[in-house]
């Protein structure tokens, strides 16, 4: 009878280590698949965020008369949010424009977070170089952002233009505010 309970404790004691190694495992492997979200917020709420991007890209200019030039802008880079409202922490974010030196700029912009959404904006600028402040609506997005609305700013400082068109930049002052959607699985684009 000795070696009958023996046998089943020692039978009992391999059942939990390895109960033990595979909630150990569950664990790890949770652990590794944890996403960075951005906090949770009352629904309905205003998110305030501020933040950076640099970005690089192209020019086309012409010329309209002595003093006023036309402008294509395309540029694309890395958006980077802070602040406890931020609707994520980075994005790859891309702008088309068109700039007339005498009456500003007006442009769209698409940000794409790592898992493929995107936020849609307009931009406006009613600057000249030296005094270039733009203004970003939030038209909504996919996934997560859609039915997202919101408001941001900036100014852009040209950090390289060259000859050929080339330029980098970056966005100086970038702060903003969003008030989320109910999120999709699909999402639309505007």
């Amino acid at each position: 009878m000795f070696a009958a309970m023996q046998r089943f404790l020692l039978h009992l004691a391999h059942r939990v280590i390895a109960s033990a190694g595979v909630v150990a495992l569950a664990l790890a492997a949770g652990a590794c698949e944890r996403e960075m979200e951005p906090p949770a917020t009352v629904a309905g709420a205003w998110r305030e965020f501020q933040g950076s991007w640099n970005a690089a890209g192209s020019r086309h200019t012409i010329s309209l008369g002595a003093d006023r030039t036309g402008s294509i802008i395309d540029l694309r880079g890395s958006m980077l949010l802070a602040g406890t409202g931020r609707p994520n922490v980075g994005f790859t974010a891309e702008v088309i424009a068109l700039v007339d030196s005498a009456t500003g700029l007006v442009g769209r912009g698409v940000w794409t977070d790592e898992h493929g959404e995107q936020v849609f904006s307009e931009l406006k600028g009613e600057g000249t170089k030296d005094d270039n402040h733009i203004t970003g609506t939030i038209l909504g997005g996919t996934g997560r952002y859609a039915g997202a609305v919101g408001t941001y700013e900036f100014s852009w400082q040209y950090v390289i233009e060259s000859e050929d068109g080339s330029i980098q930049g970056r966005a100086v002052g970038l702060k903003g505010r969003v008030l989320p959607g109910q999120p999709t699985t699909g999402g639309s684009r505007p």
